[in-house]
């Protein structure tokens, strides 16, 4: 059966952003600004950007594009004869799978929030009775289950339409209703009265908080921030890639996505400072900003429940747009691995994807007990960990060296396919970077991660939660290892 292509070049930009393009551009990119002193911060991250994402992004468009397969068959496809790239798929279907099994729940609480935001149940009230409200949301499985599930029909019916009708065509009009709703948002927010400090906070480089937070934080914090904002490794732009006629460059097409996603974060610092100044809230980062301390500022502000719910719309869309990309994943792992129609691959999925959300739901409320990285986390914590500091990086790794390596698909098929079609060209003199400096970058953010994450933990849970990590990193090089032999022989 021949490949179902996108109809139109906007058609893949809009739906591969959208895959990159989260929650964590809400609320978590433009917390990171103002901590690490506002405009310094973004040109650094702008600049790890290009050095860390961009090549990333454009060998997984590549293997995606040349196999024509999603990542559960692309290896197979691509890979010298003999060798076991293909195995590591294992990884990034797991990462997929994990991903949405609290993704959706996520996006069910985002759509919860706006019906609620609609109907004026935040008119009113004060701050303890919005964080009652949370909580209560939290607590309740019936609730979580409810919006989960609705969640994961829509992604799931949109995907079960085709790539064309269904996925290119809702989520172009999706993502045009999200950038729109962002700029409506952002012109409201900094023409509060008052919002012109929020502004300062926000733009205005703060030299003085990079020497305060380290200069080396600051760095490093940067390069983690551009690393997974694009959620590269685990095939995800892959199976966009493999939509993708050969009319086009693959860096061209990285480069656009690069800056809608960065377009995204930014505005949505626009959105988050000026209103949390006009108001005299200091922006926190996390849940709480956005389910708490938003929802005070527009219980304050004129016409909020209008402007409340639009936000929340907009945070819905940002959730679905990373649904649906990770779900058209899944159904062609489906359909690539086991022959499944589409029909069929989305019928099977919806009902393991919602049996294996419960957990998450249940740790926030009935399995509270487990906290599986310390105390005061929950299972989401543990799924969530899982995906951002060790699949993701780990895959990345993959595929760098999968494009760069001779025993791979080395590093003349890659920039063949890479700089197939019209637009800029993928510059070839980088292929040492790529091969031995950029790997190895890759490495030190997820150990850093680990460290971060443990450190403060105790000698034995950070001792073995580094084990664990040095099991993951040596188990990506000693596969690499043993592949390399076979191929010398």
């Amino acid at each position: 059966m021949k490949r179902e292509n996108f109809g139109s070049r906007l058609g893949f930009i809009l739906v591969s952003a959208g895959c990159a393009i989260g929650l964590g551009n809400v609320w978590k990119f433009p917390y990171m600004v103002g901590q690490y002193g506002g405009a310094a911060f973004i040109l650094i991250y702008l600049l790890f950007l290009i050095i860390l994402g961009l090549p990333i992004i454009v060998c997984e468009f590549s293997v995606g594009r040349a196999s024509q397969k999603s990542i559960a068959t692309s290896y197979n496809v691509l890979e010298p004869k003999g060798t076991r790239w293909h195995f590591t798929r294992w990884f990034a279907i797991a990462g997929n799978y994990l991903l949405v099994m609290f993704y959706s729940m996520v996006g069910g609480w985002m759509l919860y929030y706006c019906f609620r935001m609609a109907k004026g149940e935040f008119t009113g009230i004060n701050s303890t009775i919005v964080s009652t409200k949370y909580d209560a949301m939290l607590q309740s499985p019936v609730t979580l289950t409810f919006w989960t599930i609705l969640v994961i029909l829509l992604a799931f019916w949109i995907c079960s339409i085709g790539l064309q009708k269904g996925v290119e065509k809702i989520m172009k009009i999706t993502m045009l209703c999200l950038l729109a709703i962002m700029i409506v948002l952002a012109i409201r927010s900094v023409t509060l009265p008052g919002s012109a400090e929020g502004l300062k906070f926000y733009l205005v480089p703060d030299f003085g908080k990079l020497i305060e937070n380290g200069i080396g934080n600051v760095v490093f914090g940067a390069m983690s921030q551009a690393f997974f904002t694009l959620s590269i490794g685990m095939g995800g732009m892959a199976i966009f890639g493999s939509y993708l006629d050969k009319s086009r460059s693959l860096t061209g097409e990285s480069l656009s996505i690069l800056m809608l996603d960065t377009c995204v974060a930014l505005t949505a610092g626009l959105i988050v400072f000026p209103a949390c100044f006009a108001f005299n809230v200091q922006p926190d980062a996390g849940p709480r900003l956005v389910f708490i301390t938003l929802p005070n500022i527009f219980t304050q502000m004129p016409a909020g429940r209008l402007w409340g719910a639009l936000f929340f719309l907009f945070l819905f869309f940002a959730a679905l747009s990373t649904i649906v990309g990770v779900f058209e994943n899944i159904v062609s792992f489906g359909i690539d691995l086991f022959g499944f129609s589409r029909k069929k691959s989305v019928g099977i999925n919806i009902l393991l994807i919602t049996i294996l959300s419960i957990p998450c739901i249940l740790g926030f409320n009935i399995l509270s007990g487990i906290q599986p990285l310390g105390s005061g986390s929950n299972i989401m914590d543990l799924e969530d960990f899982l995906v951002s500091n060790n699949i993701l990086p780990l895959g990345s790794v993959i595929y760098l060296m999968f494009c760069t390596h001779k025993n791979g698909w080395g590093w003349d098929n890659f920039i063949q396919e890479a700089n197939a079609g019209n637009g800029l060209k993928f510059p070839q003199f980088i292929r040492k970077y790529m091969t031995y400096v950029l790997p190895w970058i890759v490495v030190i953010i997820y150990l850093k991660g680990y460290y971060d994450k443990f450190h403060s933990q105790g000698n034995v849970v950070f001792g073995v939660w580094m084990a664990v990590a040095f099991a993951f990193l040596l188990l990506v090089f000693s596969v690499t290892r043993k592949k390399k032999q076979r191929s010398l022989r």
